[in-house]
């Protein structure tokens, strides 16, 4: 990996760089993207079988579209039973934290007849996408309907792109019956997005769409938003290691190549006070790279988006971190918890040498589903919190609200909504 020094100059160099992997870039999809999302919306089934056999090789129809038990039973029975124990076990975990980030309605009230609260209501009807093909990800299901579970959506529907043979992945499957997924339907790409967003014969519409996929799903996410609601525009994965001399250059190589090897478009930084860490960082990342199965993926995406910075102090590397808003944020220095509370900007926290982001992946119970592309200044990971909405509750007594309806109606006045000052004022004309 290149090594550089950081610098104001370095660092805005590098956040111009890491910007040209986001799906935002894109436009050149966007009108096949378009073309998919407009002709599902008019022509619903028929367009989405369509696709399907156009992209997948699968011929899916109304009778053949939704998962059946008897191909769940199926799974079951081809999922190697140490592989459910621990998706039972990462379940137990996911669930346990999400928990914890639960919301309640709540109301106050006053001795002049004033009530005011807020009213917390699950989303009803929510979309999980989840990737097919080469890509399979149980884990991406467990963490986007859990939350949704959680939070107490009452339907959950997700949709997964077959295979030619019009089967869905075991572990998939079995991942998605173990977290609660209502229906599942044998279709991916936008096609899925947009029959998801507007509904088709066989297809339910919902309230909000979650979950990852490629660049299609992706620009297929942003073309129906404001029709549905969505997660997020998720761009290509990253990880940045803060560390200075106390960091294990072994460790500190293995996981930054651990996302590096998601795709070409992936990210991995590292940023630390000490030359020497950087030097041995580097070389453990040549000789890891002469065993990982995954090494061309993960040489092109260090070549291309594979940075070592070293900073004249912990003070400008935390600047840096700061700046550039990580997925993924491994802290491994000497007092990583003192470090911590200098981070504003961060997906997820890793901290010291044996908290590798692979364990937020899998197993430790908080939610993988990130922000990408710096959105971490102002983006937080998936939660309960997407999905329910709030609603206001207001209520004054005829005493309470003569007190104020003055205030009320100059205000209104002001505004020279004169409707608005009349409804409040008519409530007093005899007084």
């Amino acid at each position: 990996m290149r090594i550089q020094t950081l610098t104001k100059e370095s660092t805005k160099d590098l956040l111009s760089q890491l910007l040209k992997r986001s799906p935002a870039n894109y436009t050149a999809y966007e009108s096949i993207v378009k073309e998919i999302v407009e002709r599902v919306r008019e022509e619903k089934d028929a367009a989405v079988f369509d696709y399907t056999l156009k992209f997948d090789k699968a011929t899916v129809t109304p009778e053949t579209l939704v998962v059946t038990e008897d191909e769940i039973k199926e799974a079951y029975e081809n999922v190697d039973p140490s592989l459910l124990d621990v998706i039972r076990k990462s379940l137990v975990n996911i669930r346990s934290f999400h928990e914890k980030q639960l919301q309640n309605s709540w109301f106050e009230s006053d001795n002049r007849g004033i009530i005011l609260g807020q009213k917390v209501t699950a989303l009803e009807n929510v979309g999980v996408y989840v990737p097919g093909g080469k890509a399979v990800y149980p884990s991406s299901v467990l963490m986007n309907i859990v939350p949704a579970k959680v939070a107490g959506v009452e339907h959950i529907y997700m949709c997964t792109p077959p295979d030619k043979d019009g089967k869905i992945c075991p572990s998939t499957l079995v991942a998605a019956k173990e977290a609660g997924a209502d229906v599942i339907y044998k279709v991916g790409g936008a096609q899925a997005i947009a029959a998801m967003a507007f509904g088709t014969e066989s297809i339910q519409k919902v309230d909000k769409i979650v979950g990852p996929g490629n660049i299609y799903v992706a620009l297929a996410k942003k073309a129906v938003f404001g029709y549905v609601s969505i997660d997020s525009i998720a761009g290509p994965s990253e990880i940045l290691v803060l560390c200075d001399e106390t960091a294990n250059p072994h460790f500190v190589a293995a996981d930054l190549l651990s996302q590096a090897e998601h795709d070409e478009l992936a990210s991995a930084i590292l940023i630390t006070t000490s030359k020497e860490v950087a030097e041995k960082v580097s070389e453990e990342i040549e000789g890891y790279l002469k065993v990982l199965s995954r090494r061309e993926i993960i040489q092109k995406s260090l070549d291309n988006y594979g940075y070592i910075l070293v900073a004249d102090s912990m003070e400008d590397a935390i600047d840096a971190t700061n700046a550039i808003a990580s997925e993924h944020l491994e802290i491994v220095t000497a007092n990583p918890f003192e470090t911590m509370t200098k981070i504003k900007n961060a997906g997820a926290i890793f901290l010291g040498e044996y908290s590798s982001e692979p364990l937020g992946d899998y197993f430790a119970g908080p939610n993988h589903v990130l922000p990408t592309n710096g959105t971490a200044r102002f983006f937080s990971a998936l939660g309960t919190d997407d999905f329910i909405k709030k609603s206001s509750v207001i209520s004054y007594s005829r005493e309470a609200l003569k007190e104020v309806h003055k205030d009320i109606e100059q205000f209104a006045t002001c505004e020279q909504l004169t409707a608005h000052a009349n409804s409040i004022k008519v409530r007093f004309v005899n007084d």
